[in-house]
């Protein structure tokens, strides 16, 4: 049982209901308050902190390399590709305009692809002529042999840089987007499921799995992989993706964010560690899952990773293990749109929330008429 004053605070109507309290929820409480500061905005999540991929990730303000860019324009053209890779770019510059890059330990040190084959070179061209609207830069990708070296990676042919992505401290990203949040007056319920969502003509009533239902007049799905509970028929695949962090190296030369298999390996430098993660292209099945957990198998084949391509002939100890969640489908672009009425939602991230969230919640607070 709760008392009148719960009723009457915690559990009272709101304009908006928002599910979930990773990147994407976030930006989307902050891009509705500054449209329509009137208007009441709840975040309900489940777990005590964001959770799912915004603060399980490898802290990547993802541009996209290359190759992934080319097998885009394969899967879904070049008008839906140019419009994905505009949304990342806008997204990290507003990030960057909202927060000084020494509160998130933003790092705009480049990102780098490496190589194996010049079969992607010869499409670049045709990239940066595309590109070129969004980014301002005659070459957004170009190839820079010397740093092979200067990076200690050795046993790679190629290396294609591009100067528009960054790394970032996710869980301090997180915790200034909470502040930002506080600011402008968005409430939090954390350690709250969402059970059931019952839409009828007036209102949306959203039962919780402890306590009793709140009722507002809209409601936006920001759960990502974990939204296919309540959106049945939408096409949300979970990908979970596995992470290394290694002990401090003595005289690390690795700076910047690095590719490798068309995205599928990412690393980069925290500090003077390395942080490694992917692989789940050796292993699918077992990687659609919404389970956090490592496997012996792809933690194994990361490690070898790191001792084949990163770090040749060097013995290095690893000093934390985690994974995170993503979501997936046949192609990249989001799902963000209106459901029903009173239902909106931004989900399926495909690995890019960092960069995509902050304007997919300004389109979603352009969707939300009151």
């Amino acid at each position: 049982m709760v008392s009148v004053w719960e009723l009457e605070t915690f559990f009272r109507k709101r304009d908006i209901i928002i599910v979930g309290a990773g990147f994407t929820g976030l930006w989307t409480a902050i891009s509705i308050k500054e449209k329509h500061p009137e208007k009441s905005v709840l975040i309900i999540e489940r777990n005590s902190i964001p959770l799912g991929a915004s603060t399980r990730n490898a802290g990547f303000g993802c541009f996209g390399s290359l190759t992934e860019i080319v097998a885009d324009t394969e899967k879904m053209g070049w008008e839906k590709t140019v419009e994905l890779v505009k949304m990342r770019f806008d997204g990290l510059q507003k990030i960057q305009a909202y927060f000084k890059n020494s509160e998130i330990d933003f790092e705009l040190n480049g990102g780098f692809e490496i190589l194996n084959n010049d079969k992607p070179l010869q499409r670049i061209d045709e990239v940066n002529e595309k590109l070129k609207s969004i980014t301002g830069i005659e070459k957004t990708y170009f190839l820079n042999q010397n740093k092979i070296k200067e990076f200690g990676l050795g046993k790679s042919e190629y290396l294609v840089e591009n100067p528009c992505e960054g790394s970032l401290h996710s869980g301090k990203l997180m915790q200034k987007l909470l502040e930002k949040c506080h600011e402008l007056k968005v409430e939090f319920l954390f350690g709250t499921e969402v059970k059931n969502i019952v839409e009828n003509s007036n209102e949306i009533e959203v039962q919780l799995s402890e306590n009793p239902s709140i009722k507002s007049d809209k409601i936006v799905h920001c759960t990502n992989a974990f939204a296919s509970k309540f959106l049945k028929g939408e096409e949300i695949i979970p990908a979970r993706g596995q992470i290394i962090l290694t002990e401090p190296i003595e005289d690390l030369k690795l700076k910047g964010t690095f590719h490798y298999d068309e995205g599928f390996y990412y690393f980069r430098n925290l500090g003077n560690r390395i942080l490694l993660g992917g692989g789940r292209n050796q292993d699918f099945k077992t990687e659609e899952t919404t389970a956090f957990e490592t496997t012996e198998f792809l933690q194994n084949h990361l490690e070898i990773f790191l001792k084949e391509v990163i770090l040749p002939n060097q013995n290095v100890e690893i000093f934390l293990r985690w994974s995170g969640i993503m979501a997936m489908g046949s192609e990249k672009i989001p799902i963000v749109k209106q459901l029903s009425e009173r239902q909106f939602c931004a989900v399926r991230l495909s690995g890019m929330g960092v960069a995509l969230a902050p304007k997919i919640g300004e389109i979603v607070a352009e969707m939300i008429i009151f």
